[in-house]
């Protein structure tokens, strides 16, 4: 390992570390501009300058360009050096406008900083400053032109590591500016990082401006519970609002970057519909009030009719404190066991994937980039976890060959290739691949359970439909690849194929291959709510013991359900018979209208929590501030009122959690810490998996992988012809799935307004050769005769899709209406 001495210290750095890292490593910070550990060296802005002293490079140089090297004697604070960085700061700030008091990022600039550390005080140019007209780039970021030094981060970031190519270097010379050839949205999910990685104020959070200083903030990590990657983030509260959510900082999962949706999908705990009273038959009354109705209630209804008559279902973004709690208080109280999935064959997907993921295959988001074959199965990375498209976008540009096997017309910022398998034959074609891929040897050591699935893949002789040549080219890529990675989906396909993807995976291995699994959950917490889960089918057995009127009682927590039951007619038939529908939620929904009691409960910005990602690794969030109504609100625009207490304004809200704890013990104030001790003891010794949770005092801030101990999904247990998605075989010749889209489908962030202007219209996807065959073009407008009604979309026909399957994906409005159903397809 090379050793350099950096202002009279020693350090050993590993061979190819530049010397702005070593000394970064020694706590010495160089200045910089364009350089930035995501990005790497360009060596364009000239601020990181040293003096070396001795060794194999001397003079003046820039320390982002250099490699350490054995003899190196580096001085930062030379006075050659500090002259000729505050030589270049002058020459940045000729052009910079001294608007810093009206500028986002004062505070936190690094060109405010520089010109404070370097002495510039004094402009001695007396030139015009050059200006620029600034762009409309969408409605995330806005653009401050006149601000760049011309450090090239920003477009860098947007070409090289999002791979999206609509904005970039225009201009030369001095002249020389960065944005888009016309004005217009950014394409990029991921676009809000402009703002993170802008050195000044260019490029600065849109929706956020003119919200406050940091300084001005409770600021805390957190977490984002926008899809089932888990990625770090930084929250910014003024005011009992969220007014910022920056990208956190994390090597393993997330890197340095987060997607828009996660960073822009806050804005629910805002809302001013957002529920803030308990109601009582749709009357506000205050929290003991409606806890002391649901006490009466449900005492009735245990006498009357028995324990069995009181139901609860949870949700995959509860928090796994939550989601343990509606668990325990069914047991102590001899309620039926909780349902946490609507849709069976979801849940049972989901229970498969946990049975899949061992500590010897499962990857973390931060390991895609190692891969140099990545087989993707069921999965539409921008859309479901846009995160993921970003990590595969940096593993393509260190030569990755990546295959997409989907029904869906797949969408990636980059070259791949892509077979668009129907979603029924996606477990035929994968077991293919392993069985040309993986020997029977390497099958039996993986296990008896694997081998028996392979010899059934092997005695499947018939003809694949198509495609068989492409997926051969697939086959030998992944015999001569040192480092494959599976990713398999759950959203779309059979919940069979996560268990194939184990077996292929560690089959793999077997063969001395450093191989890979990576799963994609459908929620935050799903991960949480499939080891709490007892039987993906609960659900559906609740309904019909509703109609049945064995069920009188329904405890919802978290959980919309008029937004993913297809048969809402059912629906709703099925909540008039009950004597007590009580919904606990921080968001406003149409089951809010049918309930008898509602009960405010807190977001994680105020109750924090659990959430385990896809990877099966449980993270501690931390709360941000303490709630209530933002000031905005309760001042109406003018100054708030002015009452004074210890508790937050109008805050009346628990953590969800603590609410069911009132049910089950029938207390109006529980002990809040002795609770939750109590709760996460109950999770240790019940729950297996959860054996190795830390404790709440020592979650380590990369949170804690939980794969040691996860159970085995028994299949038998699963009856298919319960499944939602049974509804989804075709009719009419057409199978029809409502997909996610990247904005405009996450239950949470479809609520947040700057959004909005970023949802695609809804739209039909149908592969070409079917719209022909149906008479139909691209463009025309469809009627979709469905269960709940009829609903009239856009036809977009792709030749990059699977036949005799449909999509439609669109907007909040489209969704409800479709999900889980299919029907007769009509012009």
């Amino acid at each position: 390992m090379p050793r350099i001495v950096i202002d009279n210290r020693e350090i050993d750095v590993a061979p190819g570390t530049k010397v702005i890292h070593a000394a970064e490593q020694l706590g010495i910070m160089i200045p910089r501009f364009c350089y930035h550990p995501a990005l790497g060296s360009v060596g364009a802005c000239r601020i990181c300058a040293v003096n070396f002293l001795d060794g194999p490079v001397k003079g003046i140089q820039m320390s982002c360009m250099v490699n350490a090297a054995d003899g190196m004697v580096v001085s930062t604070a030379d006075a050659q050096a500090m002259d000729f960085r505050k030589q270049v700061v002058e020459w940045l700030m000729m052009n910079h406008p001294h608007d810093c008091p009206v500028c986002d990022e004062g505070g936190h600039c690094l060109l405010q900083e520089m010109t404070i550390s370097g002495g510039h005080g004094r402009r001695r140019y007396s030139g015009l400053k050059r200006t620029y007209m600034d762009q409309f780039l969408g409605p995330l970021i806005q653009q401050e032109m006149n601000r760049c030094i011309h450090c090239y981060r920003c477009a860098r970031f947007y070409q090289e590591i999002t791979g999206y190519r609509d904005f970039g270097v225009l201009r030369i010379g001095s002249r020389t500016s960065y944005g888009r050839f016309s004005e217009g949205a950014l394409e990029s999910p991921f676009s809000g990082n402009l703002a993170d990685i802008c050195p000044t104020g260019v490029f600065t959070d849109k929706p956020a401006r003119y919200k406050g200083r940091r300084w001005d903030f409770e600021r805390s990590p957190s977490v984002c519970i926008h899809c089932s990657l888990g990625c770090h983030t930084v929250v910014s509260a003024r005011y009992r609002e969220i007014v910022r959510q920056e990208a956190g900082i994390n090597p393993t999962v997330n890197g340095h970057f987060i997607c828009d949706r996660g960073r822009y999908g806050f804005y629910y705990a805002n809302l001013e519909s957002r529920p803030r009273k308990a109601l009582i038959e749709g009357r506000p009354e205050s929290r003991h009030e409606a806890l002391q109705y649901i006490f009466d209630k449900l005492k009735a209804i245990e006498t009357g009719f028995g324990t069995q008559a009181v139901a609860g279902l949870g949700a995959s973004r509860s928090s796994l404190e939550t989601q343990a709690m509606l668990l325990k208080i069914c047991r102590a109280n001899q309620w039926r066991e909780p349902a946490y999935f609507i849709d069976a064959a979801l849940g049972a997907t989901v229970k498969a994937a946990q049975s899949g993921l061992s500590l010897q295959t499962a990857v973390s988001l931060g390991q895609v980039v190692n891969a140099d074959v990545i087989l993707v199965v069921g999965a539409d990375p921008v859309n479901e976890a846009p995160m993921l498209a970003l990590e595969l976008n940096k593993a393509h540009r260190k030569g990755a060959n990546i295959v997409v096997m989907d029904p869906r017309p797949v969408e990636l910022p980059f070259e791949f290739n892509q077979v668009p398998v129907a979603p029924q034959q996606l477990a035929r074609y994968l077991g293919r691949l392993m069985t040309d891929t993986v020997t029977r040897e390497a099958a039996r050591t993986v296990g008896v359970a694997a081998l028996s699935r392979y010899d059934a893949l092997c005695a499947d002789s018939e003809p694949l439909p198509a495609f068989w040549e492409e997926m051969k080219t697939v086959a030998r890529a992944l015999c001569e690849s040192k480092h494959p990675l599976i990713i398999c989906g759950t959203a779309v396909v059979p919940p069979t194929l996560p268990a194939l993807s184990a077996d292929f995976a560690m089959g793999l291995k077997v063969m001395e291959k450093a191989s890979g699994l990576f799963y994609l959950l459908p929620g935050p917490n799903a991960y949480g709510a499939g080891l709490l889960s007892m039987s993906p089918n609960a659900f559906e057995q609740i309904i019909a013991d509703i109609e049945a009127d064995r069920v009188r009682a329904l405890i919802v927590v978290e959980s919309d359900l008029f937004r993913f039951v297809s048969d809402k007619a059912r629906l709703s038939r099925a909540l008039d018979r009950l004597s007590l529908l009580v919904v606990l939620d921080y968001i406003h929904s149409d089951l809010l209208k049918k309930a008898h009691v509602v009960l405010p409960v807190e977001t994680i910005y105020e109750a924090g929590g659990v959430f385990i990602n896809q990877e099966a690794r449980a993270q501690m969030i931390a709360p941000v501030f303490k709630g209530g109504v933002p000031i905005l609100q309760t001042g109406g625009g003018a100054h708030p009122p002015r009452d004074y207490g210890v508790n937050a304004a109008e805050g009346d809200g628990f953590p969800a959690w603590l609410t069911l704890a009132c049910l089950a013990d029938k207390t109006l104030s529980p002990d809040r810490s002795a609770v939750r001790k109590e709760l996460w003891q109950w999770m240790r010794n019940t729950v297996p998996e959860l054996n190795n949770l830390p404790q709440m005092n020592s979650f380590p801030p990369d949170g804690v992988r939980l794969l040691a101990t996860v159970r085995a999904f028994d299949r038998n247990s699963f009856d298919e012809t319960m499944s939602t998605r049974a509804c989804l075989e075709p009719s009419t010749g057409l199978m029809l799935i409502s997909v996610d889209r990247t904005f405009g489908t996450e239950v949470l962030s479809r609520l947040s307004p700057c959004l909005h202007a970023l949802e695609k219209p809804a739209a039909l996807l149908m592969n070409a050769r079917d719209a022909e065959r149906l008479k139909l073009a691209d463009g025309d407008r469809i009627t979709l005769e469905l269960k709940s009604g009829s609903v009239e979309v856009m036809l977009c026909t792709s030749n990059h899709m699977a036949d005799g399957v449909c999509f439609i994906s669109g907007a909040e409005a489209l969704v409800w209406e479709c999900s889980g159903t299919s029907n007769a397809v009509e012009g």
